[in-house]
């Protein structure tokens, strides 16, 4: 349930309360992906979150004044959008913080991925834990999305918890609740991931990053289908089937004394290996069409422009790092460079990241990274290029000048909204704030 503190949000399904006294009850009991609040009642809304251990993001909405939003993400909002939000900044908040689940099934043309589907449909009638393991942004909360779906327990909730987002004195609530009283600020009762799951799938992702101490009491959890809520007298039966996530080996955390042996072996009754997206290149362009219909209606385009066939090789080339995730910003940047008047997405819009440029074949690697350059800066390119690097001394400051107008037209297309920056860049927040400072476009 999404909750708008002192406003209205007519195009977000959000239950709006008045006053922050009206809206406690909600968020120490109900599962809350994501908060929307005025200024004024940011600080007093912080402080409730921070006394009852709450990790729930904050967006702020207010009026177009810069130190009225610099004063909002001090106080800790994830987010400051100029009131009235645009619906496009809304998107993109709705689908970084409250993701709803995916309509039509998960998209699976590469023969490795129909298997693995396929694997996963026979085990989501069963109550047995399941552990995903991959890469970073390979899709394995789509698969907890989908064999939660397919199992019986597909009408009742499925939440989420990422394990590594969460300080570590922070998760045990956030995970079994607690009582009021049981702290200092525990002002109310309230439920945690586990009572919010009852009777349906409880995903842990990221499980590697677990504090060895809360292993324990997991561990616990799992086999007595029992919770132990800080401050409470006696334990409370819980009905969940759980779903964890990895992208370690969690064979060498074993042998190293960093995850439990016991709780490795109860989770893994299921274990399924998601292979990277360079493994299964049969999915990368039905994914990035998906990615064009998705993008394009978010933006406002009145047609899908469709991908060129040299757009659609360069994109099965990639190597892709960043796996789906980096695909889908890939994609999300070429429609933005595309434009809403243009019906063909061709391979200058396609911009590859450094990072899987890196990783390709030297030759693939040139003739992509001399292609992602943007067409003021080619003949400088293709100089340094031909000299062998001779003009080496000069590029560098020429590159952080582009980088530098790309993060001032980035910021400004998305009006400030530093995170969907982020995501448009295909960067993470902490990552851009550094740019940003090494450009002096910091306030």
């Amino acid at each position: 349930m999404i909750i708008s503190l002192g406003l209205t949000l007519p195009s977000v399904k959000a239950q709006a309360f008045a006053r922050l006294a009206d809206a406690e009850g909600a968020l120490t009991t109900e599962s809350v992906p994501l908060a929307f609040t005025t200024p004024d009642l940011l600080p007093e809304l912080m402080a409730f979150l921070k006394e009852n251990r709450l990790t729930i993001p904050v967006v702020a909405v207010g009026p177009a004044q810069p130190a009225t939003g610099a004063k909002a993400i001090r106080l800790g909002a994830v987010e400051y959008l100029t009131a009235p939000p645009e619906p496009r900044l809304l998107v993109a908040l709705l689908e970084k913080f409250a993701p709803q689940p995916k309509s039509g099934g998960p998209i699976a043309a590469d023969p490795v991925s129909q298997q693995l589907y396929t694997q996963a449909a026979q085990f989501a009638n069963s109550t047995a834990t399941v552990l995903l393991r991959g890469e970073s942004g390979s899709g394995k909360e789509v698969m907890a999305n989908f064999i939660h779906h397919n199992s019986p327990r597909a009408s009742k909730p499925f939440i989420a918890v990422n394990c590594a987002a969460i300080p570590e004195n922070l998760l045990e609530s956030e995970l079994f609740g607690h009582t009021k009283g049981a702290f200092s600020g525990a002002l109310a009762d309230r439920k945690g991931k586990f009572q919010q799951a009852h009777g349906g799938t409880l995903l842990l992702d990221e499980i590697s990053e677990m504090d060895l101490s809360l292993q324990a009491k997991l561990l616990r959890a799992i086999q007595e289908k029992v919770v132990d809520p800080i401050g409470a007298d006696k334990p409370i039966e819980v009905d969940i089937r759980l779903i964890a996530t990895t992208n370690r080996q969690l064979e060498s955390y074993v042998a190293e004394g960093k995850f439990r042996e016991d709780l490795y072996f109860r989770l893994s009754v299921v274990s399924l290996d998601l292979p990277p997206l360079r493994e299964r290149t049969a999915d990368i362009v039905p994914l990035a069409q998906h990615f064009i219909t998705k993008y394009a209606q978010a933006n406002g385009f009145k047609t899908v422009p469709h991908l060129a066939p040299a757009a659609a090789e360069k994109l099965t080339n990639c190597y892709w790092k960043g796996n789906v995730r980096e695909l889908e910003n890939t994609v999300h940047r070429a429609i933005l460079l595309c434009g809403a008047t243009s019906t063909e997405i061709s391979p200058d819009h396609v911009i590859l990241s450094p990072m899987s440029l890196q990783h390709m074949n030297p030759a693939a690697s040139n003739e992509n990274a001399r292609a992602s350059i943007t067409p003021a800066a080619s003949s400088l390119a293709a100089a340094a290029y031909a000299s062998g690097g001779a003009t080496s001394g000069f590029v560098p400051k020429r590159l952080a000048e582009i980088e530098k107008e790309t993060l001032i037209a980035t910021l400004s297309y998305t009006q400030g909204n530093k995170q969907y920056a982020a995501d448009l860049l295909g960067i993470s927040l902490t990552i851009l704030a550094e740019k940003l400072a090494a450009s002096g476009l910091t306030a």
